[in-house]
């Protein structure tokens, strides 16, 4: 197993970390609660999906799905896998919101939860940092 890069690791801070944490922490809390809302088929849960035109039958696999891929998200080795599933999830959210033409912040609210999500990844994980830098070594 290769040792992480020191370089990338002195360059976050500890404030950085608990803050991606934080916001990881918050995130998944989120997530979680609409998954088990989906997989004990909440009634509220059961006639919002059916407003978005998805038949009771597949909210429990669909919530289900979610649970996986936020797991995948919370395991570090899988983290950046687990976000890009998660994107795809939200992806698929915001365009349920756009086809029944819901109000601007219906669709932005899993745009803003995926932004939150590979924020919340970002701070936390020096892979990441390394593969995406914000800026270069230059600037430092």
């Amino acid at each position: 197993m290769q040792a992480a890069n020191p370089a990338v690791e002195r360059s976050q801070s500890n404030a950085a970390l608990w803050t991606g944490r934080i916001i990881t922490a918050l995130v998944v809390a989120f997530l979680v609660f609409d998954g088990l809302m989906k997989v004990i088929r909440e009634p509220h849960v059961i006639s919002a999906s059916a407003e978005l035109g998805y038949p009771p039958t597949t909210i429990v696999p669909i919530g289900a799905l979610l649970l996986a891929c936020t797991a995948l998200y919370l395991i570090p080795r899988t983290a950046i896998l687990g976000a890009i599933l998660l994107t795809g999830y939200l992806g698929g959210a915001v365009a349920s919101q756009v086809r029944i033409s819901h109000p601007v912040f219906d669709c932005a609210f899993p745009v803003i939860f995926g932004a939150l999500a590979w924020i919340g990844l970002y701070l936390r994980e020096a892979r990441l940092r390394a593969l995406v830098p914000l800026r270069t070594a230059d600037a430092e």
